[in-house]
Order: C-alpha cells, then structure tokens, then sequence
C-alpha cells in the first residue's frame, strides 16, 4: 500500500509540536510493516533544508484568487528519515522561517494545498491513501472531489487526523475564491456558522477521520470549539488512534543528548548521573525531587496556573523539592515564570526555548514531569517520560487519561488529578513529594513504566488497518 501523507510540519525538518512528531515517526513505521509512505510538507527555510540534498522533481502553476502562483517540488535525495520526504515551495509564501503566525497563513496554507492537490493531479500512478493532517491541509479531500480540475481523484480514499481541534483555519467566504474552480451546490460541506471552516469540511469530506487518543476523540463530542454537534453527527467514521512514539529516537540506552545511558536494569544509576548533572548546572540538590515541565507555555498546557501553583507547592511543602520550567509561548506567561525566579534561587530555574537536547536531558534526570492541560489530545511528554523512567504528574484528560494510570490504583505509575486548577497542582506536587521518600515504591513505578511498549509499531498497524477498511 501507497500513502501520501500532507502536513504542515515534520521532525527533524520543521517543527511546532507533536504534530512534527507524529509526522516524522508513523511513515517511518509503516516503511518496517512492508508499505510505501511519503510526506509532503511545505518548505520552509529551516537548518534541516540547508544542511541536505534536494532534487527538484516537478514545477506546477495555478491560480488562487487573483493571484497567478508557480510552485516547486523538491525531494530529500539520500531517504535519510526512512521514507521519501517532498517539500513544496511557493516563492512569497512559503519560502519562510517559521511554520505559522504570519498575519497571511490562510494563504499560505491554502496555497499549499492547492499546489499538493495540482501536483498529485499529474502523477502517472495514484497513492491507495491521501492521509492529511490537521486544519492546514484539510481542504484537500474536497478538492479532490469537488474542483473540477481534480475529480479524477474522487476515487483516492483520504484519511484526516486532528492533532488539534482547537484549531480550526476559519476564514471568510470572500476567500472561498482561492480554491480552483468547484462545484458551489457543495459549498454547504465548506461552511460552518456562516464561515469558511477548513477542518469541519474535512470531518465532512474524508473517508476516515482520526484524532490521537481514545480519549480525547470522546471529548470532542462534548467540547469542541463549536464542531461538537459535528463530530457526533459524523460519529460513524471517527475513531481514535494512540499515538506512539520513534523508539530510536526517545531510547535512554542509546540517546546520544544524555550524559549517561541507561536501561531498565541500571535505572537507578544511570538516572542518578543525568540528575546530578542537572542539579550541578542549575545549583540545585540532589537530594529533593526534581520536577519538571517541559511544553507550549500557553493556557491550553495550564501553564498560566504553573506560577502560582510552584509557589504555593513550595511554601506547602517548605521548599521539598527542585522545579525547572522548559518552554515558550505567551509572553505573560513566560513573564509570570520568569518574575518567580528571584524567590526560589537553589530550588527553581525557567529557561524560556525551545531546545530539543536539553529536553532530552530532562526527561533522563528528572523525577517527574507534571503534565496540568486544559487540553491534551494525546500527549507524548508523558511517553517520553515513562521512557526515562520519569514519572507523570498528569490531569485527566485526553491521551493523558488513555495512557497514565495513578500509582494508587491496582498496576498504576503515575500521579494523576481532575482539574487543572493551582489546588489540584498543588496537591499532585505534594503527592509526587511523598512518593519520592519512598525509594523501593518509586523504584518499582520506574520499572514498571519503562516496561509499557509505548512504540510506533502497534499504532502504525492499527493506522494500516483503518485504511484497508476504506480502500476501494
């Protein structure tokens, strides 16, 4: 089987969150299960772009709008990611730094799509499966049945995963013009409340529709940024799929970012010298748990409560442990971690990036990773946590209630809480405190975590699967 996958964003090429993850991981494991997957992704000007090789393999034109666009097709010569990786550029659009924020993103993307869609048009053989990802590219499944240019694509079964449903790519129906000439008896499959809504029109139109949890695919029927009477309606082809994550590259046995490698057996070692290196470079003892949280510090991940709720725990607990924020993202937010820094010198340090080998290091020497989101459609942290024998201070939600389990429960190993409010913050700290004193039970949590199969391989079946029940 043949599956084009199209997203905005792909690790280690370009990333913004767990979609570049996913991306970057699932083709690579549906190559092992003896399938063809490829990615095509915009080009943004990234060091990934640079520092490879690329050949040019096809140059298109179209028009959006009033605009007369050519577009270019570039493939990664050497197939070093485990799968063939295609990048669009569109001169003025596409040819940027960054993925998103740019005041003219709905051109952007639908600009992309467009070029995808023109681009599969012209193949000599047709993918079995078009698999899109999230709102950027989820207007194509209804140009491939409803511009005239591209009907004969009709027949091509299409499969939308929401990473995020939060976000939507609305945009208003003086913009319905970008799309190459289509059938306007359809425009109710592109309209929602009276706007332009990319992801609705893709619940609508593709054959399958995923999200990346379980969980998080039962929530949505409750709360969804106003589609939740969508996703009920389209119940009967919705599912939900866990996400996995790349064992070759979150492995503590052969991490080349760690100081230390370690497996299962020596845990406590190698764990220890990843921890001892953070605590020498941060100024903090060993002998407190070191918390941590690493994300988007944005009111989705709850990180607006994290001042408040560090404060009150350490006060709470007289300052039991150490605490190291690692993120970006409102700048009041970052601002409210910043201010607190001064009161907890030797116990609490933020560092406001992105940077992917300290978090790495993290996650290899802390003891825990407190994970309080308002919304969480799957979550990886937590995985990549459990990896490292790190355990998860979680909410309830989403991929967060799929995958933890809390320590009090038969088999649990992680320390899970209902609201994300700073007194339920507040309490998990203390929890994960109580439980730090207690060696033997944290030993034996640590064991059992680094022991769940969390791979690729189970999730890139079942993503086999839901295609074999579409293809035609």
């Amino acid at each position: 089987m043949e599956i084009l996958h199209v997203s905005a964003e792909c690790y280690p090429v370009a990333k913004a969150g767990g979609l570049a993850d996913v991306v970057g991981a699932l083709p690579k494991y549906q190559q092992s299960l003896g399938h063809t997957a490829k990615v095509v992704m915009p080009m943004h000007r990234t060091k990934f772009l640079y520092n490879n090789e690329w050949e040019v393999v096809h140059k298109g034109s179209f028009r959006m709008g009033e605009m007369y666009l050519d577009f270019t097709i570039i493939k990664e010569k050497t197939n070093k990611l485990g799968f063939d990786l295609y990048c669009v550029d569109i001169y003025g659009l596409l040819d940027r730094e960054r993925i998103y924020s740019y005041d003219d993103d709905t051109e952007r993307f639908t600009a992309f799509q467009i070029a995808v869609t023109e681009w599969l048009s012209k193949w000599e053989h047709h993918p079995n499966v078009v698999h899109v990802h999230d709102h950027h590219t989820a207007l194509i499944p209804f140009m491939m049945q409803y511009c005239f240019g591209y009907r004969h694509l009709s027949r091509i079964p299409t499969v939308l995963t929401i990473h995020n449903a939060q976000y939507q790519g609305w945009m208003g129906w003086d913009k319905a013009t970008y799309l190459p000439a289509w059938d306007t008896w359809r425009w109710g499959l592109l309209d929602w409340s009276n706007t332009v809504n990319p992801l609705a029109c893709g619940i609508k139109c593709a054959d399958k529709v995923n999200t990346v949890s379980p969980g998080y695919m039962e929530e949505l029927k409750r709360e969804a940024n106003g589609l939740e009477s969508l996703f009920n309606f389209e119940s009967g082809k919705c599912t939900g799929i866990l996400n996995g994550i790349d064992y070759s590259v979150w492995d503590p046995a052969t991490d080349t970012y760690i100081l230390d490698n370690f497996t299962v057996k020596d845990l406590k070692h190698g764990k220890g010298l990843n921890k001892k290196k953070l605590c020498d470079d941060l100024g903090f003892d060993m002998q407190y748990p070191l918390i941590i949280f690493i994300g988007r510090l944005v009111h989705e991940k709850a990180a607006d409560l994290l001042a408040e709720a560090i404060s009150k725990a350490f006060e709470q607990t007289g300052h039991a442990f150490s605490c190291m924020i690692l993120g970006s993202g409102e700048k009041e937010v970052e601002n409210g971690l910043q201010r607190i820094q001064n009161d907890f010198i030797g116990y609490y340090h933020s560092q406001i990036e992105y940077n992917e080998k300290l978090s790495h290091q993290m996650y290899a020497g802390a003891d825990f990773i407190l994970m309080p989101s308002r919304v969480e459609p799957c979550g990886l942290n937590q995985m990549y946590a459990m990896r490292y024998g790190t355990v998860p201070v979680v909410r309830r939600t989403g991929g967060l209630k799929d995958t933890v389990i809390d320590f009090g429960e038969e088999n649990g190993y992680g320390i899970c809480f209902e609201k994300a409010s700073v007194e339920d913050i507040v309490y998990s700290i203390t929890r994960a405190v109580e439980l730090y004193k207690d060696k033997t039970k944290l030993d034996e949590i640590r064991q059992r975590m680094m022991n769940i199969n969390n791979s690729w391989e189970t999730s890139a079946g079942k993503y086999i699967e839901l295609y074999d029940s579409i293809y035609k």
